[in-house]
């Protein structure tokens, strides 16, 4: 199956510009392939405002975002792999979505991940007691 990340990436940028805040995306510059300022570049991770009057000729592709922008005035193209987005968001508000590692294999994974319905092995073995429901449950009413 192929990656969320991108199909929900434009979709939260374009919520992000239609609602006239300014989006931004939390990368992680230390992922092969990231091209970005390295001057802007703290504890691994830059943050990017990729705002339409912030960028030109912006692509979110499905496998990488790319754009041209000016840092400190100096022109540069940006191009950052699409596993390396860690959030999208509101510059504004903060209102986004925070990227987690997706289920099968990755760039640093040999195997298959963990299933979408949480099923996988949590470390704690058979004598693992299984984990109590909280909140509210439905039960059918006849």
């Amino acid at each position: 199956m192929t990656s969320s990340r991108p199909y929900l990436l434009r979709a939260l940028w374009e919520w992000v510009t239609d609602n006239g805040f300014t989006p931004h995306l939390l990368v992680d510059a230390t992922v092969e392939g990231v091209i970005v300022p390295e001057a802007f570049v703290d504890q691994g991770k830059i943050t990017l405002n990729v705002g339409p009057t912030a960028v030109q000729a912006l692509n979110i592709g499905d496998e990488a975002v790319a754009f041209s922008a000016r840092f400190a005035g100096s022109p540069m193209d940006v191009f950052v792999p699409m596993q390396a987005v860690l959030a999208v968001y509101a510059r504004e508000n903060g209102q986004g979505m925070m990227f987690g590692s997706e289920p099968g294999p990755g760039p640093d994974d040999d195997g298959p991940g963990t299933p979408p319905d949480g099923s996988g092995d949590d470390g704690g073995g058979e004598d693992s007691p299984a984990p109590k429901r909280k909140g509210p449950a439905l039960k059918v009413v006849k």
